[in-house]
């Protein structure tokens, strides 16, 4: 028998295998890890049953927990956790397994006793692991389908970015714990196939494949097809579909027999057996095929409790398979485990089709607590003192303490870089590449921090400055072929000490790698400054795992541009409509769309500035590439005024023109500030006077009403600044976006309102049509204001 499958005190593991020595003859630590998982499955499921059960519940909703799905993981999560993990791997798992997750940290001291009863309540255990929210080590937030599987490649990725700029993060393996049905999620091949990924040995998939979704038993056997894919992808494939007194039955004349018709079975017919009576299986199990008697001879040599237990042996409930798929992991290519489980594994509700959400009865619980040594009295009991299993526990315990990172931070980001004020026309997308050339020069050990990355659209968005610059990161050097022609522009460096990360097309990879790369502080102590560039019309896509990631603590910058139906001639698909209001909406950050070059700078100043800041937040900037005439910025040029219009720029918004005895007031944002200010120079020939408010941020303008109403705490000094009651007047808001994103402004002074911008899907045209087709040209605002005024 091989060391690392033998315990004398404690487990021979890939990260301890000295010899223990004899001080009592060796037991299997595949005997010790079943009696454990035992425990764990309990814990697990007495969590659920607690939370439903035995807490008060005023209310009478039902809490709800998965006890099915958290039993099809017991012995992988045991297994691996007890044998296999290293204080340097990081796990995902599976979102409905978190309770198995609660049980394995509160066996190894990780997580205090009161919390076993929390399970959903306030303040406790969250519904699915939370690694901001959770009390007990979690590695990666998880609950959003497809989004907690693909972290770890992100997180793998973020890692070997750090150790190749700043050193000293180490190695470790990245695993997700993900359910077959996770594996419907596009987002989960879209990180498989990019090519990044085939060069990350680090990363395991361990698919619970318990051939069971929500609502259903899966309609077809896919695990061959699932493996062809990741196959062609570069991946290991290892698949555990029986365990060993399956295959032994396999070895016995008329075993292959078995196996054909156990593997010809549909998902639905095997499920169905799972529910059948010892009696009801030796009449079904042999089927109506030519090697039906040949499997009826096999299944008489059977009593009727092995009959039931070979039925359940798959491999994912196999200790000894386990540790041998453990042990083959190839580190030079990602690896995936297709581990066949039953669902409700060891429970009452094993294998029926509707068993995802339900609940045992107090009468199963009592059983349940027979079979697994457990005490109902006494529910939260660890191992026995002394035992193999405490051994193992505290073991476990040591060889997982991680080393403390003591978190660094980056320098401190210049709040303005000194810039006059440009007096020719701009866009601000144009902004975006030019500040950051300008940080390698003004701040480099700022610019050393930041790393942008972008799904194939870098020169299309101005970063090609930046990349000249820096280089694109890669984990090894490679060969620039163009190196020597003199007609490119774009210079494609790619070389481990490069600071831009380039993915495929596909904007869920790159917002779930912006996420990573915004925990480095976090896990590592070394801060990154991660800038994301990505189409404006595509941040619908981007949003959930952008909000995923900001929910798991990671804060990045998402750069929107070009944007709004200024990209007129683009047509419907490419004008985005939606996002202004999906800045003001998204919890964990700010949204900013300035209107000119410096509001630019200074508000991407600002947003570095907060990734790394105590109570600071992710960002999200809309950019434009419509052309706008800078001098009507009007910066004051006196130092003092300056740093005032930055501070108001920042703080949402600035009186960009101000007039005697105004009438109407144009609040504008982004690109349509040059139509407010022909606006109100129309309306002056006409002796009404307007004035013109620069707005850059709704989402903070929102923030700053609400904490004047007592609702928050944040700043609310910059309203009295934009919109002092004074001169509070009818209001005329206006937007490349929909209108309602402003229309909150009015209730500042209560006042009559119009709210312009775009509520239908573009058109291509030029961009004065487009934008009187949406309402959005100065004639527009025109008649808006002197509706108001009459």
């Amino acid at each position: 028998m091989s060391p690392s499958r033998t315990l004398n005190g404690a487990v021979q593991s890939r990260a301890t295998t000295s010899d223990r020595g004899a001080e009592s003859p060796p037991e299997r630590v595949a005997d010790v890890l079943a009696r454990l998982e035992k425990r764990v499955l309990w814990l697990s499921t007495a969590i659920v049953d607690h939370a439903n059960r035995v807490r008060p519940n005023p209310g009478g909703m039902k809490v709800g927990g998965h006890q099915a799905s958290s039993a099809s993981m017991t012995t992988i999560m045991t297994t691996l956790w007890f044998h296999t993990l290293t204080g340097a791997d990081r796990v995902s798992v599976k979102p409905h397994a978190s309770p198995v997750l609660h049980a394995i940290n509160y066996l190894l001291g990780e997580l205090d006793r009161p919390y076993l009863t929390t399970l959903r309540s306030l303040g406790g255990l969250q519904s699915y692991p939370s690694r901001t929210k959770d009390p007990d080590p979690v590695d990666y937030s998880t609950g959003s389908v497809g989004l907690g599987a693909t972290a770890p490649v992100w997180g793998a990725l973020a890692r070997r970015y750090v150790e190749s700029h700043f050193g000293g993060v180490g190695t470790g393996r990245q695993f997700s714990l993900i359910g077959d049905a996770e594996l419907d999620e596009g987002a989960c091949w879209e990180a498989i196939q990019d090519p990044h990924t085939a060069e990350l040995g680090e990363v395991v998939w361990i698919v619970d494949l318990n051939r069971q979704s929500l609502d259903r038993v899966m309609p077809h056997a896919a695990a061959a097809r699932m493996s062809g894919m990741f196959t062609a992808a570069g991946w290991q494939v290892i698949t555990l579909k029986y365990g060993r007194l399956l295959e032994e039955l396999f070895s016995r004349p008329g075993g292959e027999s078995l196996r054909a018709r156990l593997d010809a079975m549909s998902n639905s017919e095997f499920q169905r057996l799972l529910r059948c009576t010892p009696a009801e299986l030796r009449d079904r199990l042999p089927g109506a095929g030519p090697d039906a008697q040949a499997v009826r001879r096999v299944l008489a040599g059977l009593g009727d409790r092995e009959l039931h237990a070979a039925l359940r042996d798959l491999g994912g409930h196999d200790v000894d398979a386990l540790l041998d798929a453990y042990a083959a992991i190839d580190d030079d290519r990602p690896t995936v485990i297709f581990a066949y489980t039953v669902k409700g594994h060891g429970l009452a509700s094993e294998g029926h089709p509707q068993n995802h959400s339900s609940l045992l009865t107090a009468g199963q619980i009592e059983e349940l607590a027979r079979r697994t040594d457990a005490d109902p009295e006494d529910p939260w009991a660890p191992c026995a003192p002394g035992s193999p299993e405490e051994a193992l526990c505290t073991e476990t315990a040591d060889r997982l303490r991680r080393p403390v990172f003591a978190p660094q931070s980056p320098p401190a980001v210049p709040a303005d870089l000194g810039h006059r004020a440009p007096t020719g026309t701009g866009n601000t997308q144009q902004v975006l590449g030019r500040v950051l050339l300008d940080l390698t020069r003004r701040a480099p050990d700022v610019a050393e921090h930041i790393v942008t990355v972008s799904p194939d659209v870098s020169s299309s968005t101005n970063l090609g400055g930046w990349l000249n610059k820096v280089g694109v990161w890669s984990p090894a050097e490679r060969v620039d072929w163009f190196a020597d022609d003199a007609e490119t522009i774009l210079h494609w460096r790619e070389r481990p000490d490069g600071r831009h990360i380039e993915l495929g097309i596909a904007e869920t990879n790159l917002v779930g790698l912006l996420g990573e790369l915004g925990t480095t502080r976090s896990r590592w102590g070394r801060p990154l400054l991660p800038i994301g560039v990505v189409y404006d019309p595509f941040v619908g896509r981007a949003l959930e795992p952008w909000s995923f990631g900001m929910y798991a603590g990671g804060r990045s910058i998402l750069v929107g541009t070009p944007s709004g139906v200024s990209l007129a001639p683009e047509g419907g698909a490419h004008q985005s409509v939606i996002t202004p209001s999906i800045g003001v909406e998204q919890p964990g950050c700010v949204s900013y769309e300035p209107a000119f070059a410096l509001d630019t700078e200074w508000c991407l100043l600002a947003a570095l500035a907060g990734l790394d800041a105590p109570d600071g937040t992710s960002a999200y900037l809309r950019l434009s590439t419509r052309p706008v005439d800078q001098r009507q910025a009007a910066v004051p040029e006196d130092p003092a005024a300056r740093e005032r219009r930055r501070r108001q720029v920042v703080a949402g918004a600035y009186p960009l023109r101000r007039t005697p005895g105004p009438v109407v007031t144009f609040a504008a944002m982004g690109a349509t500030v040059t139509e407010a200010l022909a606006a109100a120079d129309r309306l002056a020939a006409q002796g009404h006077h307007a004035d013109v408010v620069c707005v850059t941020s709704p989402d903070l303008l929102f923030r700053a009403l609400q904490a004047r109403r007592g609702l928050t705490d944040d700043p609310e000094w910059v309203l009295d600044q934009a919109f002092p009651a004074r001169r509070a007047t009818p209001l005329v808001t206006v937007l490349d976006g929909h209108p309602h994103t402003l229309a909150f402004l009015a209730t500042i002074h209560n006042v009559p309102v119009t709210t312009l911008g775009v509520s239908r899907f573009g058109q291509s045209g030029a961009l004065d049509e487009v934008y009187a087709h949406h309402g959005i040209d100065t004639d527009s605002l025109v008649r808006a204001a002197l509706d108001l005024i009459d």
